[in-house]
């Protein structure tokens, strides 16, 4: 074989499933490059170690990726705008960055005239539908290798086969998987794979234990801008600035953990714990101010197509043209969601107190409401009941004679 034939692209995060990855594909016979996309949540020190980490388990080359601003621009700011949240909990907190990092293993491999790439999903959850769907869209010729998929090893394996080699990972990593990025921290291990217990609080980087936190509230203002999060208090502020100061104030608050459960890709049950501070306080406040300047078929219509959309990057097809439609209705419904809204953080809760906007469909300027509304009398309103429930008040009737011609009937 050519030399890139026998190279390989490994999407790496210097954990467990992806350390033992290298050594597994360097049996094979194969080159490897390894490739770390940073998608949030990493710090200095965490990138020294996974550069560390790709040299010690022999790969020839790393490659370390700042993919934050595409992760923003491309799914955070719809999943801001859509206020989406899966199973009405869940704000997508890891999957849609593996879109992020399927696109990049692509750039890499073209780069590095590779003919393979590679990740180290199992053969059980969403990631491994993720990558490989998004790798054969953007570059169909590559070969997708996928070890621990492929094996079927178990991680005690994986952890004997690292150690003969000399190679330690940290402790959580054996009994625990985490994933940290812009969106928040999910975490899956023992507890999670049935459907009773959950993973101790320590396992949650960043985010303080209830009984921990502050005992005086935190109270904070964030404006938006045609649906886009600019401002905090009187900071003007980039999207993913925003983000990492409420993952900040908002993990002091223990806001944003949870536990999901719902159906995966594969037709399966799945259970993941996430902390997702950030991402939480800008859905709840950004609804809010919605609340305020859309109209209610305007919301609804929205929320429906935001919930598929949210449906479709989670369950890997983002590139589906119908997702580019839904976008322009999304970004169409924000044109009017600009204002500021007020918000309490306390003991894991986010207080809603107030929001105002230029758009506010309850500005005096606008209607009256209470006793002295102006926009209607009394005889309008007695005629608009009359004729709204004429439809309910003719069913009933209809409904009534037709049970009483069945019973003259028998």
């Amino acid at each position: 074989m050519k030399n890139s034939e026998k190279k390989v692209i490994l999407a790496f995060s210097g954990g467990l499933d992806t350390s033992f990855c290298v050594i597994y594909l360097k049996d094979q016979g194969y080159d490897v490059v390894t490739m770390t996309v940073n998608t949030g949540g990493f710090t200095k020190k965490d990138q020294e170690y996974i550069a560390k980490q790709s040299k010690l388990v022999g790969a020839t080359k790393h490659y370390y990726i700042d993919g934050k601003k595409q992760l923003y621009d491309q799914i955070v700011s719809y999943i801001i705008k859509g206020n989406i949240l899966r199973g009405g909990i869940y704000p997508l907190s890891a999957g849609p960055e593996r879109l992020i990092i399927a696109t990049h293993l692509v750039e890499i491999a073209q780069k590095e005239k590779a003919a393979a790439v590679a990740h180290g999903s199992t053969g059980a959850g969403n990631d491994q539908v993720r990558f490989d769907v998004a790798i054969n869209v953007l570059a169909p010729h590559l070969e997708v290798i996928t070890p621990i998929r492929n094996s079927g090893i178990a991680r005690e394996e994986e952890i004997r086969t690292l150690e003969k080699h000399g190679i330690s990972v940290p402790t959580v990593s054996k009994t625990y998987s985490v994933n940290k990025g812009m969106l928040g921290v999910t975490i899956g291990g023992k507890e999670t794979k049935g459907s009773w217990d959950s993973p101790p609080e320590e396992i949650y980087p960043g985010i303080a234990p209830l009984t921990d936190t502050p005992d005086h509230p935190d109270s904070i203002r964030i404006s938006f801008k045609e649906g886009f999060p600019i401002k905090i208090n009187e900071n003007r502020m980039k999207g993913i600035s925003i983000m990492e100061y409420l993952t900040e104030i908002g993990g002091k608050h223990g806001i944003g953990r949870n536990i999901h459960l719902g159906n995966t890709i594969l037709g399966i049950k799945g259970r993941v714990a996430f902390a997702a501070p950030a991402i939480t306080i800008l859905i709840k406040t950004h609804k809010e101010l919605e609340k305020l300047v859309l109209t209610k078929w305007q919301s609804f219509w929205k929320d429906m197509l935001s919930d598929v959309w949210g449906n479709f990057v989670h369950e890997a097809l983002y590139f589906d043209p119908v997702m580019r439609d839904i976008e322009a209705m999304i970004d169409s419904s924000q044109r009017c969601v600009t204002g500021e809204v007020k918000i309490k953080l306390y003991k894991g809760n986010i207080i809603v107190e107030g929001y105002k906007s230029p758009f506010s469909l309850m500005d005096s300027n606008v209607a009256t409401y209470g006793e002295k509304n102006i926009l209607w009398t009394g005889q309008d309103a007695t005629g608009f009941c009359k004729i709204y429930g004429l439809q309910s008040v003719l069913a009933h009737k209809a409904y009534q004679l037709g049970k009483q011609h069945e019973k003259q009937k028998n």
